[in-house]
């Protein structure tokens, strides 16, 4: 009986650490190791699209288990860090792509294959972010577009309503996994602020600059409506959040080189996905890590 009793509680513990694995990895697409925020995440997917979702937890969960089938390290996998690129792969393929056997099977490598590509960054210490997300969904889409044109799916126009700087802040936070409903944002904004009140006010006010900025440049105002102008100044936001004057100053710095280099890539036609994120934040810590040596107080003689 206390060998039936321990098995059972065994095997609800491990349940338990696989679900908290999954939910984190889903949490770390905004650079939160919180369970909860991932479970937000999931029911905001959901809400916006129920194949996403189930494209979103099938591939947080082939990336997770792709990392653990190559013996990567334990502590890397329980934070979730081999599930948020995949996760994002997932979501991207069924917006691109038919929803069909095929690009079930191509959610199931592409997550995979972003796993791997994380651990390649991991391993070198070089922060890549959502980079390899980034790189697998440009080549699904690169071999999509050249060699099998009939899985791309027909792109359905999102319709914007009229809208304020506060809703499309949290729009923006919906765009991050590729949500273009208000409920979804909320949800996304709720999910991160549980983990970190600071990170999640830095995110909604980086997507209303970027998105002001945006304006004055003249984009297109239906696009700044839905977010698309703003997700990538959330997730820059989210990566320099801090309680000191300067980190505000690196939030900004970080927001104007995202939308700078977001709106270079709507002009010639790129599919910028969060590359404008990743681009602006590795700028941004080359130039941070630049100042702190040359203000780094030498010792006295």
């Amino acid at each position: 009986m206390s060998s039936k009793l321990n098995f059972k509680n065994s095997l609800l513990s491990k349940s338990a650490t696989v679900i908290s694995m999954i939910l984190k990895g889903l949490g770390q697409i905004m650079l939160q190791e919180n369970s909860i925020t991932g479970l937000l995440f999931l029911v905001g997917i959901f809400y916006g699209s129920l194949t996403m979702g189930f494209a979103a937890l099938l591939a947080t969960v082939c990336g997770t288990a792709t990392a653990y089938l190559l013996k990567y390290d334990k502590t890397e996998i329980n934070k979730g860090l081999y599930g948020f690129s995949a996760a994002l792969v997932g979501v991207a393929v069924m917006l691109f792509l038919k929803p069909t056997l095929w690009a079930w099977a191509i959610v199931v490598v592409g997550s995979a294959l972003a796993a791997m590509l994380q651990h390649f960054f991991i391993k070198r210490k070089i922060p890549a972010f959502t980079f390899p997300f980034v790189l697998v969904t440009w080549i699904i889409l690169f071999i999509s577009n050249n060699f099998f044109s009939d899985l791309l799916a027909t792109p359905i126009p999102a319709i914007a309503h009229l809208s304020d700087s506060l809703s499309d802040g949290f729009k923006s936070f919906g765009q991050v996994i590729f949500q273009n409903k208000l409920v979804s944002g909320l949800l996304f904004f709720v999910a991160v602020f549980i983990s970190s009140p600071i990170a999640a006010l830095y995110g909604l006010a980086g997507a209303i600059v970027s998105a002001i900025i945006a304006f004055e440049f003249s984009a297109p105002i239906d696009d700044i409506n839905l977010g698309l102008y703003g997700f990538n100044a959330v997730l820059c936001a989210i990566v320099f959040a801090g309680n000191q004057v300067r980190d505000g100053i690196w939030v900004l710095l970080s927001v104007v080189l995202s939308l700078g280099v977001s709106l270079l890539m709507i002009k010639f036609g790129f599919v910028q996905l969060t590359f404008p994120f990743v681009s602006a934040t590795w700028i941004t810590l080359f130039l941070k890590s630049r100042l702190q040596k040359t203000t780094k107080p030498t010792d006295s003689q």
